[in-house]
C-alpha cells in the first residue's frame, strides 16, 4: 500500500482525484491540505465524500507531508506549487504536480507566459511530462512528474504522431478548443458566473493562452520537430469536457484512412486513447480517462477532432495513470 497526500484538496480536480484514489487498491490517502481555518473535514467541503473520506484539511509543512506520504499530488496553483514541490523532493517524496510549474522547458518561456520568475528554475527541462502514451519510459520510477494541461492533452495526442511521422507541416496548425466551465477552477470568477456563461459560448485569452507553449514544446520533445500552433480556447456552457478541432496542412496528399491508420499505429495497445471512425462528442468520454480521436481530410487539409473529460484524462485520471506508471502498476489500476 502506498500512502499518498493531496495538496490544495478543495478544488474540482482534487475531489476527482480523491474519488479515483478511494477505489485504488494500492493507494491510501493519509493527508489532505488546505489553508482553511479550523481544520474542517474534507467531506464538509466536498459533501460527496461524506462517509467515504473524513480526514481534516490541514495546513502542513512539506516535511510533515513527506513524513505521512510517499507520494504527493500537488493541486496547488502555479508558482505556489514549485515552492513546495522542491522541498517535498528534498524530503524524499515522489510528486505528481498538477500545476504548470514544470511543464515548460526553460525559465525564460515560463516568465514570458506566466509573468514571474520560476521559483525552482534549475529543474526545468529535466522533468518528465506526464503523458504515458508518449513518455512512458521516462515516467517509470520518476521522482517528479509534470501532469499535463487539459487543453494540451487534447491537442498533443492527435498532433504528436503526425508531426513525428512527417505527415503534416509544422507551421500553420490551428487548434480550436471548447471546454466546460469546471476547467476554470472552483474559485468564483465573473466569466464563470452562471448568468455570464449559461447559454453562451465565448473565446478567451486569444493568442496568449498558457497552454500554447506547452503544446509546442511537448510535441517538439516527442517528435524532434517543434510546431507553431495558433491556439484558441473557448468556454462552453457545460460542466465538463473538452472538444478540440485541429487543422493542419499535409506534407503530401492524404486520405481519411491514411491519417486514421497512422493514428491507430501510434496508439496500438494504448488503453486510454481510442481512435474512432465516428465524430466523437464530449459525452462519449465524460467520467472516463479516454481521449477519443478521429480524422478527416477536407479540401486538402487534415482535420483532427479529439475529446476528453477535462477533470479526468485532462487532470486527475492522468495523474492516477502517472502514479501507476511511476510505481510499476498497471496503468488502468483504480480506473474504469
Amino acid at each position: 500500500m502506498i500512502d499518498v497526500a493531496i495538496l490544495g484538496a478543495t478544488g474540482y480536480t482534487a475531489v476527482e482525484l480523491i474519488k479515483l484514489l478511494l477505489r485504488h487498491p494500492q493507494a491510501r490517502i493519509t493527508a489532505v491540505t488546505s489553508r482553511q481555518e479550523g481544520r474542517p473535514a474534507i467531506s464538509t467541503v466536498h459533501p460527496s465524500l461524506v462517509g467515504r473520506l473524513d480526514l481534516p484539511l490541514e495546513d502542513l509543512s512539506p516535511k510533515e507531508i513527506a513524513a505521512r506520504a510517499a507520494c504527493v499530488f500537488s493541486c496547488l496553483p502555479h508558482a505556489a506549487s514549485a515552492e513546495v514541490v522542491s522541498q517535498l523532493l528534498d524530503a524524499g517524496a515522489t510528486v505528481i504536480d498538477f500545476s504548470a510549474d514544470y511543464r515548460l522547458d526553460d525559465a525564460a518561456s515560463y516568465q514570458e507566459w506566466y509573468g514571474h520568475e520560476h521559483p525552482d528554475a534549475e529543474r526545468l527541462g529535466s522533468v518528465v511530462y506526464g503523458l504515458p502514451e508518449l513518455f512512458r519510459g521516462r515516467i517509470k520510477g520518476a521522482k517528479l512528474v509534470a501532469n499535463p494541461g487539459c487543453y494540451s492533452t487534447s491537442a498533443i495526442l492527435p498532433l504528436a504522431p503526425l508531426v513525428k511521422a512527417g505527415l503534416i507541416e509544422t507551421t500553420d496548425i490551428i487548434v480550436d478548443s471548447k471546454s466546460g466551465v469546471s476547467g476554470a477552477g472552483r474559485s468564483p470568477k465573473l466569466m464563470t458566473h452562471f448568468p455570464e456563461c449559461n447559454e453562451s459560448l465565448s473565446a478567451y485569452n486569444v493568442g496568449r493562452h498558457r497552454h500554447t507553449p506547452e503544446i509546442e514544446q511537448v510535441i517538439g520533445r516527442h517528435a524532434g520537430r517543434r510546431p507553431e500552433v495558433i491556439f484558441t480556447p473557448q468556454l462552453a456552457p457545460m460542466d465538463r469536457g473538452i472538444l478540440s478541432t485541429i487543422y493542419a496542412k499535409p506534407t503530401r496528399p492524404l486520405t481519411d484512412d491514411a491519417v486514421l491508420a497512422a493514428l491507430r499505429e501510434a496508439y496500438a495497445g494504448e488503453r486510454f486513447v481510442r481512435v474512432v471512425d465516428h465524430l466523437p462528442a464530449t459525452k462519449d468520454t465524460v467520467d472516463t480517462n479516454f481521449c477519443d480521436i478521429t480524422a478527416r481530410v477536407v479540401r486538402g487539409r487534415v482535420l483532427l477532432i479529439s475529446c476528453l473529460d477535462n477533470l479526468v484524462k485532462g487532470a486527475s485520471g492522468a495523474a492516477v495513470q502517472n502514479f501507476n506508471c511511476v510505481h510499476g502498476l498497471p496503468e488502468h489500476t483504480g480506473m474504469l
